[in-house]
Parts: C-alpha cells; structure tokens; sequence
C-alpha cells in the first residue's frame, strides 16, 4: 500500500472488487460506488508514470503543476511529484511578474532553488511563461513607457482660467439679461493697450444680484483648497460688488465666495486669496453682483488659480515607436536573462501564453479599451504589434539550447473550436516571420459538460499541424458538491482526454500531458476554488480520476 494514503481498512467481509488484464495489472471498476474496498482499489494502482510505456514513447513528459514552495520544501507534493511525475511547472513563480524587480533587475535566487532541487530529484522543468498578459510587472513595464517629464516647478499657483478680452472668447464668462455687455476700444484696457469687457448696468435694482457677471471654471472647489482671484478693474462711478459661490450659472449657494470687489474710476488690480469653506464645496461660478450701482464696469486680466502644494509637472507623451523600442529592450532584458539563466536545466518553454482573443479568435486579444484591467496586466502585443511574438520567440530561441522546444500555448482550444484555427494560423504567422514555433499548448481546463467531440476535433486540428502537442494544464471541475455520479463522469472524462490526446496525437508528436494542481482545490482557494477538480482530494486521497487516468496512460502507450 502506498505509504501517502492512509485508509481504513475493514473486515474480510468487504470485498476488493478487482479484475486483472492480460498483463496481470490492475484495472478499476467505474460502475462500483467510492467503497472503502474502492479505495483500496484505487490505492492499489502503481505510481502514474509507471503506466507510460518508454520504449514507445521515449519523450513523452508527464507533468504536474504545482507551486515553487509547496516543491523546495521538501513536504508531501514534492514527494507525490517524483513518484508520479516526469516534470514540473510552476504556476506562478517563473514569470515576469514574479521575476522582474521594480529596476528592471531579474530575481532569480527563488528559481535557482527550485531548479537545484528538481535536477536532484531527476524532475525536469518546463518553463512557464516568458510572453503573457497577465502576472505581469506592470508598474514597472508602465513607468518605462510613461510621459517624458519636460519640466517641474515647486509649490506654487496653477492657472484654472483666465481671459484678456482681446478675442470674443466667452466660454468662461457670461451675463444676465439685466447687463449689457460689450468691449471697449483698443487701447482702452487696463494697460492702455488693448481692450477690456464693459458691462453696463442702467439702473438700480431692488436686490444688488439682480445683475450679474459670472466667471464659470471647472472642476468645482473642494474643501479646504486654496485659490487667488486676480483682476484688473475699474467703474464709471465709485462702486461694489459682492462676490456668491454658485453651482453653475444661477445655482446660488453661498453669499460670499471672492469678497466684494471695490471700483474706482482709475484701473487698480484686485486681489483675493480664499479657503475654501463648507459653504462654497462644488461651486464652479464666481457671481458678482451688480445691480445697486447705475454705472459701467470694466475688466481685464481676470485670472483663477488654485494653490499646488507639491508644484507642477510638464509633460510629453512618447510616440508610439518610442514605446516600441523601449519594450522590445525590455522584452530583450527579460527573456534573454531568464532563459540563459534556466537554460542549463529547463529544456522547455511556453514562449507565448494566451495570445488569441476570446470574442474575436482570429486576432489577437487587446487591453485598449479594457474596463477594470488588473494592476499586473500588461500587453505586450498592444505596443509591439502582432511581432510581439515573432520577436519573443526569437530571443528564446538566441538566448537557450539549440535543442530546446518551444511552445505556444492557449486555453479554451476545446471549447472553442475557432480560437484553435486562430491559435493555429498565428503560428504559421511567426513562422512566416522566420521564426520556429516547436509546440502548441492546449491548457484543458474542462468541466463535465465539456463537449466531448470538440476535444476530439481538437486533437485532430492540432495533430495536423505536425507540432508537438501538449495538454498543458489539465484539470476537470466536478463542482462544488459532486456526486459519486459527478465523481465518476470526471473519472471517465479525464480518461477520455487521455483516449484522445493517444488516438490522434502521433507518437512523435507527443511531448506530454500535465496535470494541474493535483489534488482538489479547498473552499477558499485563488483558482477553482472547491471545484473538486483533482487526480487526488485536498487530503491527498487518491480519487476515481487517478484510476482512469492511469488507465488511460496504460490503454494509450
């Protein structure tokens, strides 16, 4: 029995339902209920890669993904790994985002660890993933291709409007019906050059608000900000105006907002500084009231600014080739310093995760446009162009072994039988770019209601190709309370992508299949959580899947 899974074992009277093949191995009954016999059943099969038959398939890798530390510590997957397993992939750990620091440098003490204990253990790596949009540094690859920053200055006063009257400009002032509006001759504004805006109103009103002048800004204030009013003024008669805060032009809220400004018949410069108070919170209007004084009044120069406490930065966007040469220098960095660095141990790659777009799978997918895109997302592909992956490829391919395979690698092929034709014609792109695509990757996230002939015209598309064929990331979700039933669909399901990947997938062709994650995700986990989707359960049991797998790499080689 093996020695990682404990069961309870019961009477004689239990009976092992067990039937043997010709070649004296074992062979699980899929119609018997999960008994404790069963188990003891399931319990009773070999290791999983001692099903793969070498001699028939001698590069054939069976894989597991799995986490970096769940594998250096040394605990229970990394011993489930190398009895069952020829390889790893790390799930998260190899990747741009977990590799690249805030200056561009590589971390790579983590990786090295993991890629020293593998090659003790006689576990190769399989190297995931060098291009992808997601797990991504992007806050670094973002400040790379930020806007050149051309100037700053200190605390100071930041311009919101201002008008000199010397065009017909109004947008940012206007007028009520009670005041005429006009400008005065050149020459007549508050340098004797040029000209200044003159309203005029006739008579006294009842209420000093009856006429008004209103300056119109945007955005509204907000509490506790700091802003100066400067203007040049002046009256036919000694007056005064009061200045309300208004919420767009006549949405009156608060008496007082810029003081009241003072007139004489000579042109003096009014200034005002204000805080911004309770009262005056999302007021875009300076209102001046006008209507106590029968007289003209004269402006110029009228200017809002609003204090910066951090100062100011001018700035110039790159152009787009600018960005292009900057990423493609990093992309450079990146995957020339992964690559020499894994090369004497990872013979394998995922060069290219994810590329085809979901809604429109004959291009590429994009994140312009994207609403509530994740801090790590970056694509590539939105600044290099659709090279993107032709350029990958070729530093991958530089930067490692002359025998290394490369790989391009999608999710959803299965499903999708479109996005698979896609995948498919975007590596005979790379390659009419020059550039060797050794492999496709098909991830084979599947559930129970997957359709089983797409699967298999899957197989039959990818196998065309004369490509190596990897099943990448193969788990099968049997929900979040499966039934024996459920259980044993996935059972059957697991083996029937095993069936398929065999029956059309040529020997020489075949890389390999990987299982991902291995056992069931728990109820609070970051993918597929309590989806049951394991070979084993979160108590590293051996579940019916683990027979029909096995049974399906036996049936295959």
């Amino acid at each position: 029995m093996n020695k990682f899974y404990k069961i309870l074992v019961l009477s004689s009277v239990l009976l092992m339902v067990v039937s043997c093949t010709n070649d004296n191995t074992l062979s699980y009954d899929y119609e018997k209920p999960a008994t404790i016999a069963n188990q003891e059943q399931i319990n009773a099969y070999g290791d999983l890669k001692a099903y793969v038959n070498r001699s028939a398939n001698p590069n054939f890798k069976l894989g597991a993904g799995i986490s970096l530390s769940d594998y250096v510590s040394k605990g229970i997957v990394y011993r489930l790994v190398n009895k069952n397993f020829d390889e790893i992939t790390l799930g998260y750990e190899m990747k741009h985002g977990a590799i690249v620091q805030a200056d561009g440098s590589l971390a790579l003490d983590n990786v090295n660890k993991l890629l020293a204990t593998a090659n003790a253990a006689n576990i190769s790596v399989f190297g995931h993933t060098l291009c992808w949009h997601a797990n991504q540094n992007a806050t670094y690859l973002n400040k790379l291709i930020a806007p050149d920053v051309l100037s700053t200055t200190g605390p100071g006063w930041d311009l919101i409007t201002e008008n000199n009257f010397e065009t017909d400009n109004s947008s940012n002032y206007q007028v009520n019906s009670n005041v005429v509006a006009s400008y005065t001759a050149i020459g007549q504004g508050a340098n004797g050059t040029g000209r200044a805006l003159k309203l005029t109103n006739a008579i006294v009103r009842a209420n000093d608000w009856e006429a008004q002048l209103y300056i119109k800004f945007a955005p509204g204030v907000q509490l506790g900000e700091k802003y100066r009013l400067t203007m040049n003024v002046r009256a036919d008669a000694t007056a005064s105006s009061p200045t309300q805060a208004q919420l767009n032009v006549g949405g009156y809220k608060h008496w007082d907002f810029f003081g009241a400004v003072p007139y004489t018949t000579t042109w003096t410069t009014y200034v005002k500084e204000i805080t911004v108070s309770q009262e005056m919170i999302t007021c875009n209007v300076i209102a001046f009231n006008l209507g106590k004084f029968a007289t003209s009044f004269y402006y110029d120069n009228i200017k809002l600014e609003k204090y910066n406490a951090t100062g100011s930065v001018q700035t110039k966007d790159k152009t787009p080739a600018e960005k292009n040469t900057i990423l493609t220098a990093a992309l450079d960095k990146w995957i020339t310093g992964m690559v020499k660095n894994c090369a004497p141990s990872v013979k394998a790659w995922d060069v290219v995760n994810e590329p085809m777009d979901d809604g429109k799978p004959y291009e590429l997918k994009t994140g312009i446009g994207k609403i509530n895109k994740a801090a790590d997302e970056f694509y590539w592909q939105d600044y290099l162009g659709k090279d993107y992956a032709v350029e990958a490829f070729r530093l991958a391919r530089q930067s490692g072994n002359a025998t290394d395979k490369l790989f391009i690698n999608d999710y959803n092929l299965e499903y999708n039988i479109d996005k698979c034709k896609g995948l498919i014609q975007y590596v005979n792109y790379i390659e009419s770019k020059g550039q060797k695509v050794d492999g496709i990757g098909t991830q084979m996230h599947i559930s129970l209601n997957t359709d089983k002939d797409k699967i298999a015209t899957m197989f039959q598309l990818l196998a065309a190709t004369g490509k190596l064929i990897k099943v990448s990331e193969l788990d099968v979700a049997a929900g979040l309370k499966p039934t024996e039933s459920d259980l044993q669909k996935q059972a059957e399901l697991y083996k029937y992508v095993v069936d398929m990947y065999m029956k059309y997938i040529p020997a020489n062709q075949r890389y390999g299949i990987t299982a991902w994650g291995l056992t069931d995700s728990k109820a609070d986990a970051s993918w597929l959580a309590g989806q049951h989707q394991g070979l084993w359960d979160v108590n590293f049991n051996r579940k019916p899947s683990y027979a029909s797998f096995a049974e399906g790499l036996k049936a295959g080689m």
